[in-house]
């Protein structure tokens, strides 16, 4: 692989500068996270009923918009405690 193609990401899309991980890594687990949980919660509340998709977008968006910067806020504590609990070698 040359150095040209270590610099797309899918698709010819750039990848983003390193410094961009401490946003970008909080962001995808967010999205993912909260997808996942609020749609369990959603099917729990209300089952698989017809509006199921329109009910679980809703609690998606509100609960993703709470917890990003809730991430962003916590992660700094997050691994001092995991560096606390965890040995380096």
């Amino acid at each position: 692989m040359n150095a040209s193609q270590e610099t797309t990401l899918f698709l010819g899309i750039p990848k983003l500068p390193a410094r961009c991980g401490a946003w970008v890594m909080p962001l995808l687990l967010s999205i993912l996270m909260t997808s996942v949980v609020s749609l369990i919660s959603t099917v729990k509340s209300i089952g698989l009923s017809p509006h199921l998709t329109s009910r679980w977008l809703g609690a998606w968006g509100v609960s993703w918009l709470i917890a990003f910067p809730v991430l962003l806020l916590l992660l700094p504590v997050v691994r001092r405690a995991t560096a606390a609990l965890v040995r380096t070698h």
